[in-house]
């Protein structure tokens, strides 16, 4: 008789297409795996379609390279970033699971907590982010209107922006597929508006004519475009081919995540660039406030539909954000039900948000972000740990064995959490933030390392973040082959606890 795989007591079948998920941690039953591939489009095309994408073209011409350096420096780093988060999601299709459990596998049921509270803060930070910008674009917006946007203003946007992604975080993935649908078509035929009625801005003289940088700056702004997108992405890649069935393409899975993620974010950059090199003073208008930038130079009878693309896209964000985010928290080891954990980071997002616009100086967002920004570079360093984990099996995950410590893949493995914390180092001794003068200890090994230390021509290149990536993946293919195959050939432990 075939072992049933394990699941989370907090999760039952979910009833109805109408209905709350209450699949939490556990594996997706069979019989509620479905879909294809394509579908994946929807919710990774709705999360990235956000105009403030177009805001990436002034922030890659910063650097001080071309156009065209900056087009091809953006677009690798858009797509590669995205095709990371498509290979991740090839394990939700292969062990049914949330991206924080099967990372079980590669970190130990216990040890796995380390990465899945990391996950947890960063995924609740940036809805936070997303849920505050969404309120300080609706304001801004209505006051280029002239229509009041005030306290009053902020206060409504906010109980609507905070409803909705709370609303789809408490639902689950059935809502939240179909919200990104609609977030889908709406901003990509608005975005698409967009595009066409900025077109006369662009001054192809001045484009042209923008000189080239150094390779340390191609580089920085390569490394710029993969943290700002996909490896934004990768801790929550596998949440949503997990409900595909087994038999579906792994190509596909990779293809329509990479696609879905990457198309709008390399339109949006690609438009931005062009705006921001026609015009100096609008390139730095939009580095310091790209709402009230990108808005200004509209029609006033687009202004309306144009705050109504830049908050769904900010929502679409949030919603994915939510999602993972109570996933994760679950993943950490608090035992409560899935709508629960995200009712919980949904208190969170409203409480940080309502701080961020009402109650702190502006500096308090910039230094927020900056934290979140030093939080990639561990996740980079998981990213390349769970990839090379993932790149070393040949057989599908054991299941049950991902909920019980005295499984195969064990409580507290060592060298994964080693490596780890050895990417997180080399990491931050190579980026430098300037979100926060409390940052500032960051990029330690610019100089020891012949780089030109924290003002040098690498200071802002990130290289900790590919460097810490690059850890956890050689790291991870040189010294767990033998631990993955002793892992794939261990017997089925009996008398198993029920999941959790």
């Amino acid at each position: 008789m075939t072992q049933q795989p394990a699941v989370d007591r907090g999760a039952e079948v979910t009833a109805g297409r109408g209905a709350v998920e209450t699949n939490g941690i556990n594996v997706i039953a069979e019989e509620e795996r479905r879909g294809r591939p394509r579908q994946l489009f929807w919710p990774w095309f709705g999360a990235n379609v956000s105009v403030l994408g177009l805001a990436y073209g002034s922030f890659l011409l910063g650097f001080g390279i071309s156009a065209g350096q900056a087009l091809v420096a953006g677009t690798v780093g858009i797509v590669v970033s995205f095709l990371l988060c498509g290979l991740v999601a090839i394990a939700g299709k292969r062990g049914s699971a949330p991206t924080l459990v099967l990372s079980r596998a590669a970190f130990g049921v216990h040890g796995n907590r380390v990465p899945a509270a990391l996950s947890w803060v960063l995924t609740v930070g940036w809805e936070t982010v997303l849920v505050s910008l969404a309120t300080l674009a609706t304001a801004t917006v209505f006051e280029q209107l002239g229509w009041s946007g005030g306290t009053a203003t902020q206060v409504v946007a906010l109980l609507v922006v905070a409803a909705l992604v709370v609303a789809g975080g408490v639902l689950g993935f059935d809502a939240i597929m179909r919200m990104q649908a609609v977030i889908t078509v709406v901003s990509g035929v608005l975005t698409v508006v967009y595009v066409v009625l900025v077109a006369d801005d662009v001054d192809w003289s001045a484009v042209t004519a923008v000189p080239g940088g150094s390779t340390a700056a191609v580089v920085g702004a390569l490394v710029l475009a993969m943290t700002g997108y996909g490896f934004g992405w990768v801790n929550a890649a596998a949440d949503y081919s997990r409900y595909l069935p087994r038999t579906a393409s792994t190509g596909g899975v990779v293809g329509w995540t990479t696609f879905g993620g990457a198309l709008a974010p390399v339109v949006l950059l690609g438009t931005g660039l062009l705006l921001a090199a026609s015009d100096p003073e609008l390139s730095g208008a939009i580095g310091a406030d790209p709402i009230g930038a990108l808005g200004a130079i509209l029609p006033t009878w687009f202004l309306v539909p144009f705050v109504v693309v830049a908050v769904l896209g900010l929502v679409g964000g949030a919603l994915l954000d939510i999602y993972s985010s109570g996933l994760s928290l679950l993943a950490a080891g608090v035992r409560v039900p899935r709508p629960v954990a995200a009712g919980i980071d949904g208190t969170l997002m409203v409480l940080g948000a309502i701080w961020v616009v009402f109650l702190a100086d502006a500096s308090f967002s910039v230094q927020f972000q900056g934290f979140l920004i030093t939080l990639g570079v561990p996740i980079a360093a998981w990213c390349g740990i769970f990839l090379g984990d993932l790149a070393l099996r040949r057989r599908d995950y054991a299941e049950p064995d991902l909920y019980d410590a005295r499984g195969r893949y064990g409580a507290l493995p060592p060298v994964p959490l080693v490596l780890l914390a050895v990417g997180t180092v080399l990491g931050w001794g190579l980026v430098t933030n300037t979100y926060a003068g409390w940052l500032d200890w960051q990029g330690y090994l610019l100089g020891p390392l012949g780089l030109g230390g924290r003002e040098g021509d690498w200071a802002f290149a990130n290289l900790g973040v590919l460097a810490a990536f690059l850890v956890g993946l050689l790291g991870t293919l040189a010294l767990r082959r033998g631990a993955v195959r002793t892992q794939e050939a261990a017997p089925a432990v009996p008398g198993r606890p029920p999941a959790y």
